[in-house]
């Protein structure tokens, strides 16, 4: 049985104690209980069940003033966790988990749902938190290596700690199966904060609490076939650094070469981390040490080892020239003290000043709650309550929404800014008409729909020529779109940096000047810089 419902049972059995933490209501609407004077009295009363309760109350809603069952509408379960909420803002706390249990049959069905309150209001994250992607030939322990970082555990040896990563980034994923995987760990006064328990919504949100600083990792897929997620993970997500791992026992691949080019054509600043360092000899560690160290002078970057150069030079030299290089272990925990250093140190890279701005990655419906919106923020903050535009629609059109939460790993936060991997509940649209490489943004923004730009682009690999008419994948964002391309002069060979214009061939998207792409099609590949949008 789960702690809300455990409350449920507990408090329907009690009853509404006179001046106790746990209210009944059958439902709470904007036009009754935020009336004149009446949301003044309510958030009151509000404040001191908080208090009775020693900083936390519990509002069932959904029963009726003595605890029977009734049952609401998800539509007046969503506007009574909306006016809870401002309740809530107005006394000086926050609603820190929802929890619902549908009652009936047929039409009649309805919602009976427990809300946590807790004192103080909504965590807002510090400036410098960094986010991380990974890369990595399938087995080459990324998975695993994280897992450990964020726990502080040793590895059993067959990649036990990688199922501490939590393949859905906020609570609203619930139930969903997903191809990018996310975690969280972070540093306060005393070291490193780990999760305990990443299993535990709870113990995740408590890291994101606790941090004085926070590092979110976005687990790519390691499968070659499914690059195209790889990219999508690596280009839309907002990233400040990518970590490459390179398995000591199999040493560099065709996938390492191609996540590697991937992290670097989009100017990712980059670590390798050499695992798995436990299985082999010194010998064979030396060896892979030299493959890795000649694959970036290929790609003309200087390696730089951190056992030999120390974590201050590595945290100094860090960037387009420069990619440091460790040993690592996830068994003998061999290295993980240095990403911690390393981790704790390194400075954000995507500033994300201007206006508020998010590329949508995944979306979800929450009973209670609707549609949820699931990417990073890309630049700016965003704040509940806030006005925005979604869009654009096939059409071209964008939809006027507003925020009715926000959630960083399994944390409420009434605030996120830059870099924040968050879940955004939307008022205004549903969850099917929202698509992944949509964008939000704040409502007095001059946003037009953008079918075709022009680029400069740099082919990494073709087996002829791309010529007019081309159609690739285009990468932009959390944008994954077949496109047409028109080369100027006709043609570009591999190897090639030209220009060209680039036709969506679908649908339009939101698309700026500077925005960076990656293009794939088959074996063939690029990498490009939009120059010019024309607008709709």
């Amino acid at each position: 049985m789960s702690a809300d419902r455990a409350i449920l049972e507990e408090a329907l059995e009690r009853g509404e104690e006179e001046g106790g933490p746990i209210e009944f209501k059958e439902r709470l609407s904007r036009g009754v209980h935020l009336a004149d004077g009446r949301m003044e009295s309510l958030a009151a009363q509000l404040r001191h069940r908080v208090l009775s309760g020693n900083g936390e109350a519990t509002y069932v809603v959904g029963v009726t003033d003595d605890g029977g069952i009734a049952g609401i509408s998800p539509s007046a379960f969503s506007e009574s966790m909306d006016v809870l909420s401002l309740l809530a803002e107005e006394a000086g706390a926050h609603i820190e988990n929802v929890e619902t249990w549908g009652v009936g049959d047929g039409p009649d069905r309805g919602l009976v749902g427990v809300a946590t309150v807790r004192e103080g209001s909504m965590l807002e994250t510090d400036d410098e938190h960094i986010v991380v992607g990974t890369a990595g030939h399938v087995d080459h322990g990324k998975s695993t290596l994280v897992g450990s970082l964020v726990t502080g555990r040793a590895d059993d040896g067959d990649g036990g700690t990688r199922s501490f990563l939590d393949v859905q980034p906020h609570e609203v994923e619930r139930g969903l199966s997903a191809d990018l995987s996310y975690a969280v760990y972070g540093f306060g006064d005393d070291g490193p904060v780990h999760t305990m328990n990443p299993h535990r919504k709870a113990d995740r949100a408590r890291v994101v609490e606790e941090a004085d600083r926070l590092v979110s990792f976005v687990d790519t897929v390691g499968h070659e076939p499914w690059l195209r997620t790889t990219i999508r993970g690596l280009v839309g997500q907002k990233l400040d650094y990518g970590l490459l791992t390179v398995a000591a026992d199999d040493g560099p691949t065709k996938t390492t070469r191609e996540h590697l080019g991937i992290l670097l054509a989009t100017e990712l600043p980059t670590i390798v981390a050499i695992t798995k360092v436990d299985v082999v000899s010194e010998e064979r560690i030396v060896e892979v040490e030299r493959e890795v160290e000649r694959l970036l002078r290929d790609v003309r970057k200087t390696p730089l080892r951190i056992e030999r150069h120390g974590v201050d030079a590595a945290v100094e030299e860090i960037g387009d020239a420069v990619v440091p290089i460790l040993r690592t272990s996830a068994v003998s925990m061999e290295g993980l003290d240095t990403l911690d250093q390393l981790f704790e140190r390194l400075p954000k890279t995507n500033g994300g000043g201007g206006d508020f701005r998010m590329y949508i990655d995944r979306t979800y419906s929450v009973t209670g709650v609707g549609a949820v919106a699931s990417g990073t923020v890309m630049s700016g903050s965003v704040e509940a309550g806030d006005e925005l535009l979604l869009g654009p629609m096939p059409d071209g059109r964008f939809r006027e929404v507003e925020v009715r939460s926000i959630e960083m790993h399994y944390h409420r936060v009434d605030r996120a800014k830059a870099g924040r991997i968050v879940g955004i509940a939307l008022k205004g649209v549903k969850e099917p008409e929202i698509e992944r490489g949509m964008v939000l943004a704040p409502r007095e923004s001059d946003l037009r729909p953008v079918r075709s730009f022009e680029a400069d682009v740099m082919v990494l690999n073709h087996p002829t020529r791309i010529g007019s008419g081309y159609e690739p994948v285009i990468h932009l964002e959390t944008v994954s779109e077949a496109a047409v391309f028109h080369p100027e002069g006709g043609q570009l060979l591999p190897g090639d940096t030209g220009r060209a214009r680039v036709e969506f061939k679908f649908r339009p998207y939101l698309v700026e000047e500077g925005q960076r792409f990656v293009f794939r099609e088959g074996q063939s590949k690029g990498v490009g810089t939009v120059t010019k949008v024309y607008r709709e």
